[in-house]
């Protein structure tokens, strides 16, 4: 058994069973990727893949455990590295991440900033997606990151902290008549074509409940996973858009105004998370206290200590008063 053998293994699953584009992603070639799988599987005396003539179709069930282990063994080799790296130079290296447009373009940028001034020789790589792609390129190792606020139950498999808590705007264009509506309410909002996030994006199952709640039932006329393309089109005057407040900027977005809702809508947090097993480099840990200040190294550790739903609970429930108002 390789480890290279391992890496085929869970790059051809990882590619949906498309053995081309795995040997693309790995630089090597197909008849090589499919002749290694073939060794591995006969030198285990099962199969991993299952097929259709030439084609892979399914993982078998053998494969799916073989597979688990595989990711954990190439885990542990990422780790031994990362070790070696840290003795060598612990302030030289990369670090990843996986999350949405909106932490991207406006949690972000000042982390980012203050992070590149301590450590201008670790190379930084942003991955946008949805929650699912973000929960899943993290619980593979694709990244080293995760930062997401909805689905936390596809992140299992991870490490998730609590970073910040955040609330809503509505977005309208300048004169709407929501703008003289004080207090504003629900029954107001929905007598209006909405604007929002796509099902599943940042918050907004949070949205969906409220009016559901209230027995409202708006028109979601269109979603988008960019808070930017929201704003263009209730400047546009499509409909009403809510969205996240840090999202606006009265600077910029001279063609809207930003109307307070965090009393209609619960607040989200924020999570930042990585693969349980994981050998945080300091640098690592540093980046997550910048974005978070009260996740320092200790409290990180008391995360990767708990090991059952209850004690991560009490851990999130700890540190509630003390996450930051974006």
């Amino acid at each position: 058994m390789k480890l290279n053998q391992l890496r085929y293994i869970c790059e051809v699953a990882r590619r949906g069973l498309n053995v081309s584009a795995a040997a693309e992603a790995l630089y090597t070639s197909q008849p090589g990727v499919s002749k290694q799988i073939r060794m591995l599987e006969d030198e285990l005396g099962v199969q991993i893949f299952g097929r259709s003539g030439k084609h892979l179709t399914h993982v078998t069930p053998a494969g799916e455990q073989i597979l688990d282990a595989a990711r954990r063994v190439l885990g542990e080799v990422d780790n031994i590295t990362a070790v070696a790296q840290d003795f060598v130079d612990e302030n030289r290296g990369s670090l990843s991440i996986a999350t949405t447009h909106t932490q991207a373009r406006h949690a972000l940028p000042p982390v980012v900033t203050e992070f590149r001034r301590r450590y201008p020789r670790v190379s930084l790589h942003m991955h946008q997606g949805t929650p699912m792609q973000i929960a899943e390129m993290a619980a593979r190792g694709s990244v080293d990151f995760a930062i997401a606020t909805e689905a936390i139950e596809l992140f299992e498999d991870l490490v998730m902290m609590p970073s910040y808590r955040w609330n809503r705007s509505v977005m309208v264009p300048h004169g709407h008549p929501l703008t003289e509506v004080r207090p504003l309410t629900l029954e107001a909002i929905a007598q209006y074509p909405l604007v929002t996030y796509v099902f599943g994006f940042t918050g907004r199952s949070k949205l969906d409940k409220a009016f559901s709640q209230a027995g409202l039932n708006p028109e979601v006329v269109f979603t988008a996973t960019d808070s930017e393309v929201i704003k263009t089109y209730v400047a546009l005057g499509l409909g009403v858009g809510i969205m996240a407040s840090m999202a606006y900027d009265p600077e910029r977005d001279h063609a809207i105004t930003a109307l307070d809702a965090s009393h209609l809508f619960e607040p989200s947090v924020t999570n930042i998370g990585f693969r349980r097993g994981t050998y945080l480099r300091g640098y690592m840990y540093d980046f997550i206290e910048i974005f978070a200040p009260h996740l320092d190294a200790d409290m990180v550790q008391r995360f990767i200590n708990a090991r059952t739903k209850e004690e991560r609970a009490k851990l999130f429930e700890e540190l509630d008063p003390r996450l930051e108002d974006h």
